[in-house]
This record gives structure tokens, sequence and C-alpha cells, in this order.
């Protein structure tokens, strides 16, 4: 019998591969209809990582349940292990920064990270519940706003509420395709597609998804080099960041394309690990700090490698 000592902290890994701690976890996929292939790209990531990805599905209280269980009814204290954020005081001090799709994921893990280091947020998404279930994380001088990116008067709100200056933005909103083809694709999804989206690994690569995502996530490479050329002599910074795999749970919009989920899944199991949305969030911060002030114009594929298999 392994001597391992299982927390909400170990690795989903660490949890299959215990005697105990994987029957539970096999037997509450099985009660979902699932089974362990689903966790084999997040077998890095703690247990506790669940609870995010899942977007409000699986609540703390069933890794917390987990815990006691394979621990005799107990729940041992939680050691840390792995990568392990570290909050810079005062970085964004004085600053005021506009994060959106601040409700959940990425975003959410950045608004969190700059209040901490000291920012003023803005926090922006298109769900009021998610927003208000944020706030209390972002410190007393934080502003909400419900807002759809592709509205002119919304966008015109997000800055009246900024005020008179604003130090950065982290557009971070984004959607997912229906992995269809061009021949596929209607004309809704390529109006909704292209009208919000961010930077990520399929502005690298051809294989990561639909045909919309694709153009979108390409078009927007486009946009940071030419703004960064345009703005630099005005001091302004423009760069993107390229996430590969990461535990937010996006999800897809549509029913998916038969072909081209077909098409598309090999290369997705390429992915060589998931990041956490706090790891996404280092990079992101990195970028908007004083500390990438020499960095203007790139985009940084912040995805394990996965850009370079």
């Amino acid at each position: 019998m392994s001597e391992t000592v299982l927390t909400a902290n170990s690795t989903i890994g660490a949890w299959l591969d215990h005697p105990a701690g994987g029957t539970l976890v096999r037997g509450l996929l099985a009660a979902s209809g699932a089974d362990d292939s689903v966790l084999a790209p997040l077998r890095s990531l703690p247990l506790v990582s669940l609870v995010d990805m899942s977007q409000g599905a699986m609540p703390r209280s069933v890794v917390d349940d987990l815990v006691r269980q394979v621990n005799g009814g107990v729940i041992p204290e939680a050691a840390e292990s792995g990568w392990q954020e570290k909050i810079t005081d005062g970085r964004f001090s004085g600053k005021t920064v506009i994060v959106t799709g601040a409700g959940s994921g990425i975003g959410k893990a950045v608004a969190s990270r700059l209040a901490r280091e000291g920012a003023r947020v803005v926090a922006v998404d298109i769900a009021a519940d998610r927003l208000a279930a944020v706030l209390p994380e972002l410190g007393p001088e934080a502003v909400t706003v419900t807002a759809d990116l592709s509205k002119p008067d919304d966008i015109a709100a997000i800055v009246a509420a900024a005020g008179e200056h604003i130090d950065c933005l982290a557009n971070i909103a984004g959607i997912n395709d229906d992995t269809s083809l061009l021949h596929e694709v209607s004309d809704q999804m390529w109006s909704r597609v292209l009208g919000v989206n961010i930077a990520s690994e399929a502005a690298l690569r051809g294989n990561a998804s639909g045909v919309a995502y694709t153009v979108s996530k390409h078009a927007v490479v486009g946009l940071t080099r030419s703004a960064a050329f345009m703005y630099g002599p005005k001091g302004i910074r423009v760069n993107a960041v390229a996430p590969g795999g990461v535990a937010t749970g996006i999800p897809m919009a549509g029913a998916p394309s038969a072909y081209g989920t077909d098409r598309v899944t090999p290369f997705i199991a390429l992915i060589p690990g998931i990041a956490t949305a706090a790891q996404l969030a280092a990079s992101i911060t990195f970028l908007l700090s004083d500390d990438g002030v020499n960095i203007n114009g790139v985009v940084l594929p912040s995805d394990g490698r996965w850009s370079v298999q």
C-alpha cells in the first residue's frame, strides 16, 4: 500500500496512480459517464484545479470529500508542490488596468493577480453574475462592467468606468468556434468569433481548431504587430500571449463539426501539458508590468513547448 498522502494540491496523476485515490476518482468519473482518459492531459495539475475548470459544475466540497475519504476521514495539511505563484508587492500600484473576460478562467486569474499587486482593476465580462462573484477578490477600488465587446456602446462604457487615465489593457475575453471548415462556417459564427477574440496557440498553427477561430487568432497577431509599430513612438507597448492548453473549460460554440473535430483531435492530443490560469496570468502580468519595458510587438507562446513540436 502506498504511503503517499494525497491532498487537494496533489496532482491528478498522483491521485490516479494511488490505489485508493485512483478508485475514488474513477468512481466519480463513472458517475458522470466518463473514464480516466479525459484526465490524461491534466495529470500534472493539482486535483483542486478541476474546481475552476468545471466553471461551477464541481464544487470545492467534492474535492474535500475525496481527500477525507482517502485519508480516513481527515483533511491533512496540503503541502505546496510544483510551481507556486509569487506575488510582487506594489508592482502595479497607482495603475488602472482594464481586464476583459475577468469573470472566469485566465481573465479572472489576471484580474486577481493585478489586484494583489496593487492595481485598480476594471473588471469586464459579459456575465454579470460572474463579475459579482469575483469582485470581492479585487479590492475596494475595483469596478465591474458588464459588457459585450462586440458592441461600441459597451466599449464606451468600459472606458468611462476606467476614468481619465488607463495604464494597461489585458484583453482576455475570447470564445471558441465549432471546428467548422471553410465551406461549413456560418455568417453568424464568422461575425461572433472575429468580433471577440484574442491570441492563442491557434495563431501559430492551422490544426488547433476550426477556420473562424484560427483566422481570428492570426488576425490578432497582425493587429498586435501593426499597433506596436504605429504606437511605439508614443510609448505604448502592444504584445500578445499565445496560450496552449489551459484548464479553463472554455465551451465550444454550438454543435461541433464532425469532420473538423476528427481532423484536429489527433493534434490536440499532442499538447505537452495543460497549464493553470494562474500560470498564464504570470506570463501576462509580466508583459503588462514595467519588467516588460523593452518588449513590444511580441507574440509570446505560453504553451509549455507546444509551439516547437
